[in-house]
């Protein structure tokens, strides 16, 4: 899978996401104000609770706007062995055992992750752990991350 073709992947998924939250959004703004919602005592707090959700909805929401654009107007940067990792990077490590894990260096949306016929990539932030740790490094490096600290993987392509 290209570069490209991942910044495609991350657009879709936030889109439905925002599609969804805006939707989810409204309805929950429509619960808080609606007419059953009023207090029938002081201690009924539907309508109180109902606009929590919809001001979390609402700001979740502006988070995937914001990812969206600064993915629509992501410069892609080319890589190679010498080139030190930073933002659209596509690391892939390998670990001892030899299991090999992907990641995209991303500014928004750590966490995703996108189906490829290899396996999977995990779209990472440089304010993450492990987005940290890469910064910098090149292909060949050695680098701790991962559930376990101890592990250790080598950075065999950087693309």
């Amino acid at each position: 899978m290209t570069k490209e073709q991942i910044i495609q992947e991350i657009i879709t998924a936030l889109s439905a996401d925002l599609a969804v939250l805006s939707t989810a959004a409204k309805a929950a703004h429509a619960a808080a104000t609606h007419s059953e919602c009023l207090p029938d005592n002081k201690y009924d707090t539907t309508a109180l609770e109902a606009s929590y959700i919809a001001q979390g909805q609402a700001n979740r929401a502006q988070e995937i706007r914001i990812a969206l654009e600064s993915y629509r107007s992501l410069t892609l940067h080319s890589f190679d062995d010498d080139t030190p990792i930073r933002l659209t990077a596509l690391v892939t490590m390998e670990e001892g055992e030899g299991s090999v894990r992907r990641f995209f260096l991303g500014p928004q949306a750590g966490g995703m992750k996108i189906a490829d016929g290899d396996g999977e990539i995990v779209v990472i932030t440089p304010g993450s752990p492990l987005g940290r740790r890469l910064l910098g490094l090149r292909s060949g490096d050695e680098v701790q991350g991962g559930n376990n600290a101890a592990a250790s993987f080598t950075i065999v392509a950087v693309c």
